[in-house]
């Protein structure tokens, strides 16, 4: 069995954003030269997340506007985490969204369904952040 391992870095100008990081991550599939397998894909952060879903704008200010409404941002002062930060909001949208996505790898291929897409959110973002790509199979 052959193991790959590579981490995407991520800095966004906003605090939130979505970006659908499926090419970069199958350019680490390919990279990795494994044919049949599994492929975990997950952020290095506690304020990021990493998701599978379908890459439609729509959809994707539905998730900003629901996750609001579940973890609003403000008032800061609302959350017993805020004192030297201000992120409590984007803990809970992480735990919310996920951390990682597991995929199988098919004939060298990630083995999706109908719109499948994997998306790095971020939810405190305007700093360096990472993402891990890891590969293990034949």
């Amino acid at each position: 069995m052959k193991s790959y391992r590579k981490e995407l870095w991520f800095n966004t100008d906003s605090r939130r954003q979505m970006i659908n990081i499926t090419s970069q991550v199958e350019e680490c599939l390919k990279e990795s030269g494994i044919r049949e397998g599994l492929l975990l894909c997950n952020a290095m952060h506690i304020t990021a997340s990493v998701f599978i879903n379908d890459d439609e704008s729509g959809l994707h200010n539905d998730f900003e506007k629901w996750l609001e409404k579940l973890a609003p941002e403000k008032p800061y002062s609302q959350y017993q985490h805020n004192g030297f930060e201000d992120n409590a909001d984007a803990h809970l949208k992480r735990t919310i969204m996920g951390r990682e996505v597991v995929v199988a790898v098919t004939n060298g291929k990630l083995d999706f369904g109908p719109w499948e897409q994997i998306f790095y959110g971020e939810f405190d973002g305007k700093r360096r952040k990472r993402v891990l790509v890891k590969v293990i199979g034949v």
